[in-house]
């Protein structure tokens, strides 16, 4: 398929364009017709949109997919500086902390749990 032909505002140089179009927002603003968003209507909006892009599965997969290679690469990465995984470097970290022990189970089993409340 060819390339369009750029004509008209599309010919224009990038900072005419600019130019134009702020004038035309300072006028709408200057009239009271430009549309200024309230947090409601801002955060609605965004629930809208998150909604209708999370029935595309493919690109939800696609999203999922790119954030597992990202987590595969830091993974990668965290194992070439010297750290088997990332237990171990929790389990370093926490040695180096007065009053706790590690004596055992290498996740810092000795340690207190947090209580959850719902």
């Amino acid at each position: 398929m060819g390339m369009k032909s750029k004509r008209g505002f599309a010919s224009m140089d990038p900072n005419r364009q600019r130019e134009i179009a702020s004038k035309g927002g300072r006028a709408a603003h200057a009239k009271g017709t430009a549309h200024e968003w309230s947090k409601d209507e801002a955060r609605n909006a965004g629930r809208k949109g998150g909604e209708v892009v999370s029935r595309d599965r493919a690109h939800m997969a696609a999203i999922g997919r790119e954030g597992g290679e990202a987590r595969g690469r830091s993974t990668a990465r965290t194992r070439q500086n010297g750290f088997a995984d990332r237990e171990s470097s929790v389990s370093m970290s926490r040695e180096s902390m007065p009053g706790t022990s590690v004596q055992g189970d290498r996740r810092g089993a000795s340690l207190p749990r947090p209580e959850i409340t719902r």
